[in-house]
């Protein structure tokens, strides 16, 4: 298996409800580190897998309907908690929809996974990894 990864970063505010998130529940920033991991078992005739840059597009296109956001005030976050692992999972469905889209051209047709991950801290991270189909 093939695989390429670009990485970029969000800086977010949330809060999360529920008393398993202690001092959590109140309103805090976090940043996270994102990787975008996309795999295929082939490359094509250039021996590609994903163009480089437009899977940077996309990546950052993604990130951008949450940079710099109180996700609390997002509607499509209305009565979820955001995550980490939620985040991958959501950043997920719209690097697949990109995928779907085309917008990280031709070769993008061939990639069959994809996986990513946050990272909070050095310490800590999550991921989201599943079929593009």
């Amino acid at each position: 298996m093939f695989s390429v990864t670009v990485c970029d970063h969000i800086m977010i505010a949330h809060s999360f409800r529920g008393a398993e998130f202690g001092p959590a529940q109140r309103l805090h920033g976090a940043t996270f580190a994102v990787e975008a991991e996309f795999r295929a078992p082939k490359l094509d005739a250039l021996n590609l897998l994903v163009d480089i840059g437009l899977a940077k597009q996309a990546l950052r296109q993604a990130l951008d309907t949450l940079d710099y956001r109180n996700l609390d005030e997002e509607a499509q976050f209305a009565g979820r908690n955001t995550t980490t692992e939620y985040l991958a999972f959501h950043i997920h469905g719209l690097l697949r929809q990109a995928l779907k889209e085309g917008r990280l051209g031709p070769q993008g047709g061939g990639v069959t996974g994809l996986k990513v991950l946050l990272r909070e801290s050095p310490n800590a991270w999550a991921a989201y990894e599943g079929p593009v189909a």
